[in-house]
């Protein structure tokens, strides 16, 4: 798979470094995505694995689905906080570093939540994997600008994102079999389930130190040539940038167009939040065990893994973002609301499948427009704040769809009030962005 996504990366006709080109960005991938992408395969898990170890920790600790909600938001309160901040350090200390850091922080966390033992220690277990977490993706999101020309953004970002997807194949069925592990050594299954899950990122920590440079300049791995051509492409694409002299890290922050991104990010993690802390749940309610609800979930996971790469190689080959970001969330959030209209359980989890598919579909060109009018720290505190003001979706999708449950009895008033929000700001951002393309055309 990632060799069919390097492999192509645009030849211009005629151009005598088109060989050059094709194979440094070629060599850069597999060097750097299939890492990262596990990476965040194991930081994905341990964000969401909360959703099946809840088929047992519910109960066990007596929490409500409005408790279970909190929790599950109250992530995104110390995510969204340490956000910034985060990503400023990455800029100063290095993506090396900072990395290596966070993924050892929130691995010994993430072990750390099978000890919880009623709301009030599971909420604080949840505040402190936000702020371990923090940085991570947005991070990793300004990393790839720094090793990746504009052009080849869309198809990039959407083979990281889709390690999203992988985690859910193969987390479901995963974490479905862990919790089946009741009654060994005295641990329930849940508990099992954060202890193997969180122990690779603790293990995985120093391998960063040892195989992420922060910039081309430091790939003694590069042979020369690759190495010059990539410096001088990034840096003239850094000088195309005009706005980049007027806009500083704290300018970023209050951008009009990092605004409208932000406001359209946060109706996105609403929807991927509200499938993925719930859908476990509603399949479960269906009647499945916990090994059918694994595979079930999956199914969603499988279509997005696809979809994901498909739609970002097709924004890159039009060059275009803003319609291929707006399409794909529009979808995500009619298919959520239909999934939630229709009776039907086949159906139904096939409209959740189409909606999760589309709403992770939109990640890969959304993400690669910030890079086109922000580069160095106005890029790390602007891609920040869109990510830090868009999780904030993370803390109030759970908690609204978890006490409208308790209110209702299910989850379709929650869900559907989710859709009609990401459906309202895809309005918004597409028209603003046929405004800002007709400006600059």
């Amino acid at each position: 798979m990632i060799q069919n996504v390097a492999a192509p990366l645009s030849r211009s006709q005629g151009d005598p470094n088109a060989d050059l080109e094709a194979r440094t960005l070629r060599r850069v991938t597999l060097r750097l995505i299939p890492f990262l992408m596990i990476c965040y395969v194991i930081a994905w898990l341990n964000r969401i694995n909360l959703s099946f170890a809840a088929l047992q920790m519910n109960r066990d600790l007596g929490l409500t689905a409005s408790m279970y909600g909190l929790g599950a938001g109250l992530f995104f309160i110390t995510y969204c906080l340490c956000e910034i901040p985060s990503n400023l350090l990455l800029h100063r200390l290095g993506a090396r570093r900072w990395i290596a850091r966070i993924m050892l922080s929130w691995g010994v966390i993430a072990m750390a939540s099978a000890f919880v033992r009623g709301p009030t220690s599971f909420y604080a277990v949840r505040l402190l994997l936000g702020a371990a977490e923090a940085g991570f993706y947005p991070g990793v999101l300004y990393f790839l600008t720094l090793w990746f020309p504009k052009a080849y953004r869309g198809r990039v970002l959407g083979l990281f994102l889709a390690s999203i997807a992988i985690t859910g194949i193969l987390g479901g069925p995963l974490s479905g079999a862990l919790l089946s592990l009741s009654g060994v050594a005295g641990l329930k299954g849940w508990q099992w389930l954060y202890l193997v899950e969180g122990a690779p990122a603790v293990i995985l920590a120093p391998l960063v130190l040892l195989w992420i440079k922060d910039g081309p300049a430091n790939a003694t791995w590069l042979p020369d040539a690759e190495r010059r051509w990539l410096q001088e492409r990034l840096e003239q694409e850094a000088r195309e940038v005009t706005e980049v002299k007027t806009i500083t890290p704290l300018r970023a922050i209050g951008d009009p167009r990092v605004l409208l991104l932000a406001f359209t990010y946060f109706s996105n993690v609403c929807l991927i939040n509200g499938i993925t802390f719930f859908l476990p749940q509603i399949v479960h309610g269906l009647g499945a065990s916990a090994m059918q609800t694994g595979l079930i979930v999956a199914i969603p996971n499988l279509l997005a893994l696809f979809v994901l790469i498909w739609w970002g190689r097709r924004s890159d080959a039009r060059a275009e973002r803003y319609g291929h970001a707006a399409f794909a969330n529009l979808i995500g959030g009619l298919g959520l609301l239909a999934a939630m209209l229709i009776p039907d359980p086949v159906i139904k989890i096939s409209a959740i499948a189409v909606s999760y598919a589309a709403t992770l579909a939109f990640t890969a060109p959304f993400w690669a427009i910030p890079g086109g009018f922000l580069t160095a720290g106005a890029a790390a505190s602007g891609i920040a704040a869109i990510s830090a003001f868009g999780v904030t979706g993370g803390f109030i999708a759970p908690l609204v769809i978890g006490r409208l449950h308790d209110v209702t009895g299910d989850f379709r008033a929650g869900l559907g009030l989710d859709a009609g929000v990401a459906i309202l700001a895809t309005l918004i951002f597409f028209l603003a962005g046929r405004r800002q393309n007709a400006a600059r055309a």
